[in-house]
């Protein structure tokens, strides 16, 4: 007997804000948001249990509902159903452009995976998710511009146990501070079947360009080779496949262990600023890493919100891009020998606070990769994706809180996921993907290693 698809697409269909509520507009990418032109899609994945679910409750009631909820946020947050416009001329900004009859890509399906194994913490091949998360549309290239679809859902039932929410968005649309912001929105309007809580409790968000620097805005557009990304054969975004010997896992570090090791460094290295629990949390995922890996230079860095740093500060509901890197570069006898955790906690908590305090702030007429590898380029380049500021656990549909939360975009360059735990956010929870030899080699260090200090 044939076994079943993975994989069973029930609709395709498109949802667009409501008739004449929105007018065509356009916003100019800003030098935050031109940074990330190249990069990977963003993938993300929420998990709902619902044990009863059936097939007909999901197609007549659960879908129905989050399509017309959709299309309410869409009024509210209109760069979500636009168009990232790439002009060949690089003197022309890029832009996400709206114009009446735009739309969101909304892909409705079933699929026979395990939703119990996927919902683990456990090492899970990474290729099963990869049937959860929408593509990244194709792009459409006219006579001097590319006009690529920014964003796209994929609901999939689980029968009888459960359902997933997949979203991809292009990377220049928004920072992590926007995409919860917006989520926030349509999860409000999801429980409520209207917007009217969400305009009298939450946030509009601030669409007027604030970060203001057109000289900036110009070395970084000409150091993205727009030629060669979008134009000389098209664009083609990465794209995540199987097979793949890649694996993921979940790893907590609740409030008791952070602590000891805040204790910890704060015991051998009394002066070091920024020994927080987020300082420490990095410091000990890169050594563990480093330790599973056979490489001679590693950088970690991670992304700092810059609304409240830029001068004048900008309201932290502004829509976009707003963040900068701070990175740290390290040979890795240095992270994985006895003293590697003080190593890295010294180097991230240094850098964090030099960033923070310094007096010129984030707006330099300087491209960002230049002095970050003077020490060469690293083997490894890892970064951290989410903030455990924002609380994503807290996004409810109308079927209660997710039960796991997956970053998928992790996979395209290794980085962690970080964000606040299901059960308290005085815990952390730390997404990993690694091959499946690095990760067996990670698991027991990780375990291990805490029992020194905790």
């Amino acid at each position: 007997m044939a076994s079943l698809p993975i994989l069973t697409v029930l609709e395709h269909s498109r949802v667009s804000p409501p008739p004449a509520t929105v007018p065509d507009g356009a916003l100019p990418l800003t030098f935050f948001d031109i940074l990330w032109l190249s990069f990977s899609p963003v993938h993300h994945l929420f998990f709902y249990e619902l044990p009863s679910i059936t097939k007909a409750h999901f197609i007549e009631t659960i879908v129905p509902n989050l399509k017309q909820s959709l299309s309410i946020t869409l009024q509210h947050f209109f760069p979500f159903s636009g168009n990232l416009i790439v002009f060949s001329d690089t003197i022309q900004k890029p832009e996400i452009r709206y114009v009446d009859g735009d739309s969101v890509a909304f892909t409705v399906a079933e699929s026979t995976l395990d939703f119990g194994d996927l919902i683990g913490n456990h090492p899970r091949e990474c290729g099963k998710f990869y049937h959860l998360i929408p593509l990244s549309l194709e792009s459409t290239k006219e006579s001097n511009r590319v006009k690529i679809p920014v964003f796209s859902v994929q609901v999939t039932l689980f029968p009888n146990t459960g359902i997933s929410v997949g979203m991809t968005n292009h990377h220049s649309l928004g920072d992590v501070t926007t995409r919860f912001c917006f989520l926030k929105a349509w999860t409000s309007i999801a429980r409520s079947g209207n917007d009217e809580s969400f305009l009298a409790n939450g946030t509009l968000p601030v669409f007027d360009r604030l970060v203001n620097y057109p000289k900036i805005d110009e070395i970084y557009l000409k150091n993205i080779d727009v030629e060669t990304s979008f134009f000389n054969n098209g664009y083609q975004p990465p794209r995540l496949t199987e097979p793949t010997n890649k694996v993921r896992a979940t790893f907590i570090l609740t409030r008791t262990a952070l602590n000891r090791l805040k204790e910890w460094v704060s015991t051998q290295l009394p002066t070091l600023p920024y020994a927080s629990s987020f300082t420490v949390a990095c410091a000990y995922i890169w050594t563990c890493i480093a330790k599973s890996r056979n490489d001679e230079l590693e950088s970690f860095g991670f992304a700092v919100d810059c609304r409240a740093r830029i001068d004048p500060p900008i309201p932290g509901s502004y829509f976009g891009n707003c963040v900068a890197l701070c990175n740290s570069v390290a040979k890795t006898n240095l992270l994985s020998g006895s003293e590697g955790f003080l190593n890295a906690a010294k180097l991230i908590g240094e850098n964090l606070h030099k960033m923070l305090t310094d007096k010129d702030g984030v707006v330099k007429d300087v491209w960002p990769i230049e002095g970050i590898f003077s020490q060469g380029i690293p083997t490894t380049m890892m970064g951290v994706t989410g903030t455990p500021k924002l609380k994503f656990y807290d996004m409810d549909f109308g079927w209660g809180n997710p039960r796991k939360l997956e970053t998928i975009t992790i996979d395209y360059n290794g980085s962690i996921s970080l964000s606040a735990c299901k059960e308290s956010n005085e815990d952390l929870e730390i997404g990993v993907c690694l091959s499946a030899t690095e990760m067996e080699a990670f698991v027991p260090i990780f375990k291990t290693g805490l029992e020194a200090y905790v």
